[in-house]
């Protein structure tokens, strides 16, 4: 098959998701595959233009070496709210552009904007077009006023959709509640290498590397640092106790980056908060490794959060980690009231609990009962159920 997949989100520089695993395997298996993405985070760019030409990267991987995938970026402005009109007109280009020349076979949209927009000219074309949901992606939009616009489009592409596909069941349940028909609605969860994603991973040199010796606990935490990630909270209490047996490992940039930073300073916690920024992705399992709980303390009323099961949840599970998350809907769903996910009621409740499971010496029985049931989610399995769903959507 000839794939042509939209998103709002940068390919290149921004860390693997579903997407980039599920195309990389597709690519090993024969398709071709032509990405069309956006480069979502200029605004912290020092050196940002007003105005970027379009770009094509040729044979870029990620994760599987030998996979090729083409990734265009069309021109745009880098003026905010102006960014909005320049992403709809440049990314109609250069989508009509591709079922000129690569004739897809079927067209996947995770985003908004190009993805309502590759929705009504897959109908016109009468190629089948597959709406993949990994994110409620409106309620991410930083102009709050937009939002509502943003909901709208997402209920229009979902109209236009041949196939709609959702990560986990609570997902599935939001899409269906935006007009989505059940029987064109189905779940392909998250995937994960087990290769890769192996407890028996020695985490020894990331704690040289960083200091932290044998008998010291360390709280993981990996990914994008929102604000609502509730590290920030998490990162203060520790810093304000007298824990010198506790460390938080945080790996990732974001917007929380610089807060975090000042927190660590302000405290004098540079024994306690250990910020590592972006890592290579092919060193996350070491890191991973290095603790002994994995932390997930996001608001738990944050709407981004609700109905979505972020991959690291799956990556800690498989590395054999106990996690503590906020009480989230997605996740309970996902993984249900047991003892492989522990809840909390708020970001720093997370805190006290990891002290009660260390206190309680049951890390090793949760890390085992957490990597038994992901067992299932391999990521060979998934793309088999991916390719499956595309070819259904082409067969109509």
């Amino acid at each position: 098959m000839n794939i042509l997949l939209v998103q709002e989100s940068d390919w290149i520089n921004r860390n693997p998701h579903q997407q980039h695993h599920l195309m990389e395997r597709l690519a090993l298996r024969g398709h071709k595959i032509v990405v069309i993405d956006y480069d979502i985070d200029w605004k912290n760019n020092p050196k940002k233009k007003i105005f970027d030409k379009r770009t094509v990267f040729n044979n870029v991987h990620k994760i599987q070496p030998g996979a090729k995938i083409r990734v265009i970026r069309p021109f745009s402005l880098k003026i905010p709210v102006l960014e909005y009109v320049s992403v709809w007109f440049s990314h109609r280009k250069e989508i009509k552009r591709q079922i000129n020349e690569f004739k897809p076979d079927v067209i996947i949209g995770l985003g908004i904007i190009n993805t309502y927009i590759a929705s009504k000219l897959a109908k016109k074309n009468n190629i089948p077009f597959v709406y993949y949901w990994i994110d409620v992606l409106h309620t991410l939009i930083s102009t709050k006023q937009f939002q509502f616009f943003g909901r709208y489009l997402e209920k229009k592409a979902i109209g236009n959709s041949s196939q709609v596909i959702a990560i986990n069941e609570k997902l599935r349940d939001y899409v269906l509640s935006l007009g989505a028909k059940k029987d064109k609605t189905v779940v392909v969860g998250t995937g994960i290498d087990l290769d890769r994603y192996d407890p028996e991973i020695d985490g020894s040199n990331i704690r040289e590397t960083y200091g932290i010796k044998k008998d010291v606990n360390v709280l993981f935490f990996m990914g994008w640092l929102y604000h609502f990630s509730g590290l920030k909270e998490v990162a203060t209490e520790l810093a304000r106790s007298d824990d010198n047996s506790t460390k938080l490992l945080i790996v990732g940039d974001g917007d929380a980056f610089d807060d975090l930073k000042k927190i660590k300073e302000d405290y004098d916690a540079h024994d306690q908060i250990i910020l590592t920024g972006k890592q290579p992705f092919d060193k996350i399992p070491e890191f991973i490794a290095s603790s002994d709980v994995c932390l997930l303390p996001v608001y738990p009323d944050e709407k981004v959060m609700q109905d979505i099961v972020p991959i690291k949840i799956y990556e800690y599970l498989a590395m054999g980690k106990p996690v503590i998350t906020t009480h989230l809907p997605g996740i309970q769903k996902e993984f249900g009231a047991n003892s492989r996910v522990v809840y909390v009621d708020g970001s720093v409740d997370s805190l006290v609990k990891s002290r009660e499971l260390i206190d309680d010496d049951i890390i090793p029985e949760l890390g085992k009962k957490g990597r038994t049931k992901i067992e299932g989610y391999d990521w060979a399995k998934i793309t088999d159920d991916f390719e499956t769903t595309l070819y259904h959507a082409c067969m109509g």
